[in-house]
């Protein structure tokens, strides 16, 4: 059976268009057949999410709802500890997977500090990774971010099933909004129309999520912000 995962692993506090884009661009480019959203329990290198983890898993399950091959996953939330990347795919290989059938969804950015990671370069031979764009970091410029890495970086027609392991990068329009920019303009009451999914969004009205009595920025500051809809290459 020709199996081919995508991982797509975060806080998602709260899951957002760019999320999306990113597996949808993994999904396209590698031929997928499906796609793993793995909400972390404890992030290893950022502060507490602010959202429990009930509210992040339920955002993030409206969010793939009725996208075909997607599902999310409690994997890592119902770990003990820091949600390592390197742990959460050695778990999916003692399930049965081999690693050519494992591709870990991540964006340029993040990617471009992949040696600072818990257990590099080891974790590169766990999984492909499929690294897309993100505005402001296109994979056309990782060659020279991470020069260690670039014998190993492939094209995405070139992917292949089987135990060995390669980098490939997708250069995709993904929109430019992140989960802070988010939560920010939340605290000063103002719109994320179009930034999240509809059903997230009013999860998070209607729970009252990220909200505080008092903005803590200028409302003028955030109203100009470009997260506002663009996308990755677009002016």
């Amino acid at each position: 059976m020709n199996r081919r995962l995508g991982i797509l692993g975060g806080t998602f506090d709260p899951i957002h268009r760019g999320h999306l884009d990113l597996g949808t661009a993994a999904h396209e480019a590698l031929r997928l057949t499906s796609v793993l959203v793995l909400p972390s329990h404890v992030p290893p290198h950022r502060p507490q999410t602010s959202a429990s983890a009930f509210h992040r898993f339920a955002m993030a399950a409206m969010a793939v709802s009725g996208q075909r091959g997607w599902e999310v996953s409690d994997l890592e939330l119902n770990a003990p500890g820091p949600s390592y990347t390197s742990h959460t795919l050695q778990r999916l290989l003692d399930t049965g997977y081999m690693p050519g059938e494992l591709f870990f969804v991540i964006g340029a950015d993040a990617f471009a500090d992949i040696e600072s990671w818990r257990d590099y370069p080891e974790l590169l031979s766990l999984a492909n990774f499929a690294v897309v764009s993100r505005p402001g970091h296109s994979v056309r410029d990782l060659p020279m971010r991470v020069p260690r890495l670039a014998d190993r970086f492939a094209n995405s027609t070139n992917a292949a099933r089987g135990e060995t392991t390669s980098i490939f990068l997708i250069d995709a329009l993904t929109a430019d909004v992140s989960s802070t920019i988010i939560r920010e303009r939340l605290l000063a009451h103002l719109s994320v129309d179009g930034l999240v999914p509809e059903r997230v969004q009013q999860h998070i009205e209607q729970h009252r999520l990220y909200r505080s009595p008092i903005p803590t920025r200028r409302a003028a500051d955030l109203s100009s912000h470009p997260a506002a809809g663009r996308l990755h290459g677009e002016d």
